[in-house]
């Protein structure tokens, strides 16, 4: 009898927004605990709308959110958080930005000094995102820039290696208006409701403190 033919990896995706220091938390480590997961960048607004959600933030619940993402953030070696002084604040342009440079096809630059590149066979476009996505979300959460602005959101493309005037076309493209609906309507369709969410296989989970649990779940898919 022929050989079985090994399962194919378990499906697995990272929602995230540029907004959320959460998903910056998470973005920073899960790599090492998710490396196959495709990045998806989401707008949170229309996220929140759609769920008829707000954000943490914007609650009783700020003042302890925003110690719990310092206190998180001092114990993982990133630094003390310097909040930007409109937090939170509205990221349409960067998730605009971050669904425009993951459609691209050209090669990504190159990593910058003492930053590893991603392994043969990674997209172009994800390695774009991924590094767009870092460098704004430290902008933000490290320099207390407001992603809300184009010009910070156009400061961490340039970070990145982007081409800055090609990514402020590019915000304004139809298509990419699309695309990040599309990749809003998906998350709603696997019940995303709040940021960092990673769906393994028909598994949502939802929280910077929950990829150990996603990981766990994707080998187990994956055996």
């Amino acid at each position: 009898m022929p050989a079985t033919p090994p399962s194919a990896p378990a499906r697995v995706v990272f929602f995230f927004g540029a907004m959320s220091p959460y998903s910056w938390l998470a973005a920073e480590r899960i790599s090492e605990l998710l490396p196959d997961a495709r990045w998806q960048a989401l707008f949170l607004g229309g996220l929140f709308k759609a769920n008829g959600r707000s954000s943490w933030g914007l609650t009783e619940e700020r003042a302890r959110g925003l110690a719990d993402c310092e206190a998180r953030a001092s114990a993982r070696g990133l630094g003390a958080i310097r909040w930007p002084e409109r937090w939170p604040t509205n990221d349409l342009h960067i998730a605009r930005a971050l669904t425009a440079v993951s459609s691209k096809n050209a090669d990504p630059p190159p990593a910058a000094p003492g930053e590893p590149g991603e392994p043969e066979g990674v997209a172009a476009g994800e390695v774009r995102l991924k590094r767009l996505a870092l460098a704004a979300m430290r902008l933000s959460f490290l320099e207390g820039a407001d992603l809300g602005e184009l010009e910070v959101v156009l400061e961490a493309g340039k970070r990145a290696g982007e081409d800055t005037e090609e990514l402020r076309q590019a915000i304004q493209r139809q298509s990419v208006k699309d695309a990040l609906r599309g990749a809003n309507d998906e998350a709603l369709a696997l019940g995303v409701f709040g940021v960092p969410t990673v769906v393994v296989g028909e598994q949502a989970f939802w929280g910077d403190d929950r990829l150990e649990e996603a990981s766990e779940a994707q080998q187990r898919l994956d055996t």
